[in-house]
């Protein structure tokens, strides 16, 4: 089963700048290499930085793919 991705309409899924995504007990963050402010609000529905992913590297979810969880 996969795990769906934490606010599905955030533009971060979709960045070439490759996010990481921080899960608490309660809560998911994600963290971005480009901003200063490096865990924007989310959902993000605009981002001066944003570049989007090569089609070859999203996957079905529509983000980026993740490294497994460990």
């Amino acid at each position: 089963m996969t795990e769906e991705l934490p606010f599905p309409e955030s533009l971060c899924h979709r960045c070439a700048a490759p996010p990481r995504y921080v899960r608490t007990g309660t809560s998911t963050f994600i963290l971005c290499p480009l901003l200063p402010e490096k865990y924007p609000r989310q959902p993000v529905l605009s981002c001066p930085l944003f570049r989007p992913v090569e089609p070859a590297a999203v996957n079905s979810s529509g983000g980026t793919p993740r490294p497994p969880r460990r």
